[in-house]
């Protein structure tokens, strides 16, 4: 080895999150569809069958990211719920709804949601999406105490939100983006 230096082994653990770290860009840029495992193996510096020895199927390494994607919102949207101190159950709402901004901020957990829905023809990617979706909404109805008319409200807003960051329309002074941004709450950070 060059420059002496001794070069540890690393576990399969830390196999698997080099594996998720090289394939989160190129799953947010490209999708599911457009992202050959392949490239993904030599952006982690694996061989192609030794990838696939650790993480399974493409599909699943896919599904992982997702399931990530939905746990760093719930955090945020913990997070941002310690440090409510409103009572109403709409203001609370509001309140932890409005720390989706950070979540618009980070491009390719935004990026990540919008491939996951595209990629919802396949049977596990979709039931992936279904159960992050039903998770998120739980957990808004258990932090904020809501009623359904306001989170469906909530996540509406989020979803426009989504792609208005996604096209950075915010950053567009035209009739249409105006409109389409309008006063939303979820507004990218910047």
């Amino acid at each position: 080895m060059s420059g002496g230096g001794i070069r540890q082994r690393q576990s399969a653990e830390e196999r698997r999150e080099q594996i998720l770290v090289a394939a989160r860009p190129l799953f947010a840029e490209r999708g599911y569809f457009g992202t050959p495992t392949v490239e993904i193996a030599k952006m982690a510096g694996l061989s192609h069958g030794y990838m696939f020895r650790l993480i399974g199927t493409k599909e699943a390494l896919f599904i992982e990211l997702v399931r990530d994607c939905f746990a760093q919102i719930e955090s945020t949207f913990r997070e941002a719920a310690r440090t409510v101190k409103a009572r109403s159950a709409a203001r609370r709402l509001q309140a932890i709804s409005l720390s989706y901004a950070e979540v618009l901020a980070r491009r390719e957990l935004l990026l990540i949601q919008l491939q996951a829905a595209a990629a919802c023809t396949e049977p596990a990617i979709r039931a992936a999406v279904r159960d992050g979706f039903a998770s998120v909404i739980e957990l808004l109805r258990e932090l904020s105490g809501a009623d359904d008319a306001a989170i469906q409200q909530v996540m509406a807003v989020g979803m426009l939100s989504n792609f208005i960051a996604a096209m950075d329309a915010e950053d567009l002074d035209e009739p249409w983006a105006r409109t389409l941004v309008g006063k939303l709450v979820f507004k990218p950070a910047r």
